[in-house]
């Protein structure tokens, strides 16, 4: 099994692709929004890497940006990998980043949930669209600047 930190992930990707990295500490290495689609392809079908299973896509919202979370797992080498996205900055209404559909079919429904609950579109998703909540859904419940609905259900105190 080889470890990699972010650290060494980081130098190892900047080593083939320029302008790619951002930043990254021991856990986890920060990749441009324009070059995330090419990094994943390079980890998943570099050899050395081989990380060909996405365990996750997820997101987090940090009130002035949000960032999006690949875990990668490499079925080989038995190697895992966070890699993030800041994007967002500026509270943009429709953030957005490329899909990794193309590479991980199993990207469909994280990126929909992702989207369905934080907003994030996904550039090049076959089939984006709500996954939980239904079409018309006012917003995204996950974002710190959704808004609840007024209405809210009373507990009497009664079983029934």
């Amino acid at each position: 099994m080889i470890e990699w930190n972010g650290k060494k992930l980081a130098e190892e990707i900047s080593n083939h692709i320029s302008d790619s990295v951002v930043s990254s500490d021991d856990h986890s290495v920060y990749i441009s929004r324009e070059k995330i689609y090419e990094v994943l392809k390079f980890l998943k079908e570099t050899s050395g890497f081989s990380f060909d299973l996405l365990s996750s896509i997820t997101a987090v919202d940090y009130i002035d940006h949000f960032e999006v979370v690949y875990h990668l797992k490499s079925l080989i080498t038995l190697s895992k990998a966070t890699i993030k996205v800041k994007l967002g900055f500026g509270r943009e209404d429709q953030p957005e980043i490329d899909s990794a559909y193309n590479l991980w079919k199993g990207a469909d429904f994280q990126e929909r949930e992702v989207f369905d609950l934080m907003g994030i579109h996904f550039v090049n998703h076959p089939n984006l669209k709500r996954i939980l909540l239904w079409d018309g859904f006012p917003g995204h419940p996950l974002r710190k600047d959704f808004v609840t609905n007024s209405q809210s259900v009373v507990d009497d105190g009664e079983d029934k």
